[in-house]
């Protein structure tokens, strides 16, 4: 049997994983099914919010202290549940204004893959992009990386949204999109999902082209597809966070209004807009009261009829890495438009309305032209739905996925000693002997390997050996950040 053949043992790794919106999750849940259905081994390490896996996949919890949960976002902690140094930092990054979780989720997964380093074939890093990911080659790991779009994009356009403070405040939220590309450039092999993506990361992250391939993403259209033929006059949805800028819901509620002074029509918006927030505000400014509704919190049925009920969809987003929502639109059968912009137009394809980001005007009109042809709805929504079912396969996205998982390990000397074969019962294999049973990733109490702290910057400079590369690897609570920034597994940092 030849490597290609063999079936890989995947340590999937995702610092924040929310099932239903953000896109992440709903990542992590279709390719680890599809990944376990062509006979591989997955096992997902995540942290809070959890994802919903399906059955094969096997979850690997890594907690962080959770300080954004819905319910209780930015919480102080109690002191009982401070485990150890990490717990400490993400606590002051967060109270100083930084988003902690890449770095921190980073720290901890490297712990748990350096008990596990035999266990693996190939770690694939969704977005984490932390200092601690620098140590998984060290291991012996081979690591590929997925991103969906530098989120150096979402920096530039909140900043030029934000005010006084807000703006100050924001920098400091973003300081971690620094880190990000500076792992970016170390880490090795790189996949995203789109042409557009991949052209944005090698300028914004100054990562050669040719370390990053394409993958698009898929839908599961087994749930998003169209269905009754009688859709609800007048309705248009739109899926995004609501509270953000980069996702464009302000055109979109300027755009409505015009409408309905002329049209009989209702907006759905699938998010959680902020009580009190600019978005709530807009819509009582505009009047819209009576004419949009929010929506969050939906099940993957509801939400897939939700879409397929509406006679047009919206992506209003001045920027788009890809969009998963625009293609979930799509498959239903919906008529799109987009805004021509990142990666939406070559998502799309001739199957959208494609107006100008941020333009109300140009939308107004898009949405006055489809709500008045039923002829050009019926023709956009057949071909957008054939457009995903050639392009937007999941099985598609895992088959071309492993491809380059197979790569990552050929270039990082192959599978070696190791044997692949997945455990013929479909558990987990040797991690059943190392992992709890409640399914958390191991005990993170008590102090990191060695001292647990981190080391004091000024060390020696000097390359370790093998052997002192692993045991460093093994403790990530030995080096400081600034010493995790010199390493460089990349052989250079290239340029575009």
């Amino acid at each position: 049997m030849t490597a290609s053949d063999r079936p890989l043992r995947i340590a999937l790794l995702s610092y924040r994983s929310k099932p239903h919106v953000g896109g992440q999750g709903i990542y992590i849940r279709h390719l680890s099914r599809e990944l376990v259905a062509l006979g591989h081994r997955v096992d997902v390490f995540s942290g809070q919010p959890y994802p919903e896996l399906d059955p094969g996949s096997v979850l690997r919890k890594i907690p962080s202290l959770d300080l954004y949960r819905d319910e209780d976002p930015f919480r102080t902690p109690r002191l009982r549940e401070y485990r150890d140094w990490i717990d400490v930092l993400e606590t002051a990054a967060m109270w100083t204004g930084a988003f902690p979780e890449p770095l921190t989720f980073s720290i901890r997964a490297l712990r748990e893959l350096s008990r596990r380093r035999d266990d693996f074939d190939i770690v694939h890093d969704n977005q984490v992009l932390g200092y601690g990911l620098l140590g998984v080659r060290r291991l012996g790991l081979p690591l590929l990386t997925s991103i969906h779009h530098p989120i150096s994009v979402d920096r530039r356009i909140e900043l030029a949204a934000a005010r006084g403070f807000s703006r100050l405040s924001k920098r400091r939220w973003y300081a971690f999109v620094r880190m990000q590309a500076r792992v970016a450039r170390r880490a090795g092999p790189i996949i995203t999902v789109s042409e557009s993506s991949r052209q944005d990361i090698c300028r914004d992250f100054k990562v050669p082209l040719e370390n990053v391939g394409v993958v698009p993403l898929g839908v599961d259209i087994r749930l998003f597809h169209p269905r009754a033929p009688q859709r609800v006059p007048g309705r248009i949805v739109a899926v995004a966070s609501a509270d953000s800028p980069m996702k464009g819901i302000a055109t979109l509620l300027r755009a409505v209004a015009k409408v309905v002074t002329e049209r009989d029509v209702h907006l759905t918006v699938v998010g959680k807009p902020t009580p009190g927030g600019d978005t709530l505000r807009l819509t009582a400014e505009l009047s819209l009261a009576g004419n949009v509704t929010f929506v969050h919190g939906i099940s993957d049925t509801d939400m897939a009829e939700l879409l397929a009920s509406a006679e047009i969809a919206v992506v209003p987003s001045l920027y788009e890495g890809f969009s998963l929502p625009a293609v979930e639109h799509m498959a239903s059968g919906t008529p799109l438009v987009a805004s021509r912009t990142g990666a939406l137009p070559e998502v799309a394809g001739e199957a959208a309305v494609l107006v100008s980001p941020g333009d109300a005007e140009e939308l107004a009109a898009a949405l006055r032209r489809l709500h008045d042809s039923p002829e050009q709805r019926a023709r956009l929504g057949e071909q957008a739905w054939q457009r995903v079912q050639r392009l937007y396969a999941w099985p598609a996205v895992a088959r071309a996925t492993v491809e380059h998982y197979l790569a990552a390990i050929s270039a990082a000397g192959g599978l070696g000693g190791r044997e692949a074969s997945a455990p013929q019962d479909g558990t987990a294999g040797s991690l059943e002997a190392s992992a709890p049973q409640d399914g958390t990733a191991g005990s993170l109490g008590g102090a990191s390997p060695q001292d647990g702290t981190p080391a004091r910057p000024g060390g020696p400079t000097a390359r370790p050996g093998r052997r002192q590369e692993q045991q460093e690897a093994a403790s990530p609570g030995s080096r400081s950040i600034s010493e995790w920034d010199k390493v460089d597994g990349s052989g250079g940092t290239g340029s575009c």
